[in-house]
C-alpha cells in the first residue's frame, strides 16, 4: 500500500476485428456468406464468401473460394477468387488460383503463374489510381438503398 514501487495494470485483451499492435481494423465475409448488394467499406475486408455488387474498401483480400460479381475499387487488392467486373486497383496481385473476367485498370500489377484474365489492362500512374472518395459507389448510407456499410464501429 504504502510501497515506492508503482504497480501498472496490465491491460486485458479485447477481441475485435484489430489486428495486433495496430490500428488496423478489417471485417470477414464467411465463406457460408452471400452478399446481394453494393459493398462499400471505410475498413479493409477479406472475402471468403459471395457478393453480387460493387465493392470499394481500402484493401481487399479474396480467397480461392470466392466469387464475387461487380466492380472492384480498391487501394490494395489480392485476388485468389472469381472475379466477373472491372477492377480499379492501385497495387493488384492476382493469384495463381484466380479467374477474372473484366478490364483492370493499375499501377503496380502482380501475375501469379496459373491465373487466367479476360479482359483489358490498363495502367494508370499516381494521379490517376483509384480514388475511393470519387468512387461510383457512394457511401452515403441516404443515397443508396439497402447498402452494407462497414465501419469501424460496427466490428
Amino acid at each position: 500500500m504504502f510501497s515506492k514501487t508503482k504497480q501498472t495494470p496490465t491491460p486485458t485483451p479485447k477481441s475485435n476485428n484489430k489486428v495486433s499492435g495496430s490500428n488496423h481494423t478489417f471485417s470477414i465475409i464467411a465463406s457460408d456468406v452471400e452478399i446481394i448488394g453494393n459493398l462499400a467499406a471505410k475498413i479493409d475486408i477479406h472475402i471468403d464468401g459471395s457478393v453480387q455488387g460493387d465493392i470499394a474498401c481500402g484493401s481487399l483480400v479474396q480467397g480461392s473460394a470466392s466469387n464475387i460479381v461487380g466492380k472492384i475499387i480498391a487501394e490494395q487488392a489480392r485476388l485468389a477468387g472469381t472475379v466477373d467486373g472491372s477492377i480499379e486497383a492501385h497495387d493488384l496481385i492476382i493469384e495463381a488460383s484466380a479467374h477474372i473476367s473484366g478490364d483492370i485498370h493499375y499501377e503496380t500489377l502482380t501475375i501469379e503463374q496459373g491465373s487466367k484474365v479476360e479482359g483489358k489492362f490498363k495502367h494508370v500512374s499516381g494521379g490517376d489510381t483509384p480514388n475511393l472518395a470519387k468512387s461510383t459507389i457512394n457511401r452515403d448510407a441516404e443515397a443508396i438503398q439497402d447498402p452494407l456499410i462497414l465501419t469501424n464501429e460496427d466490428t
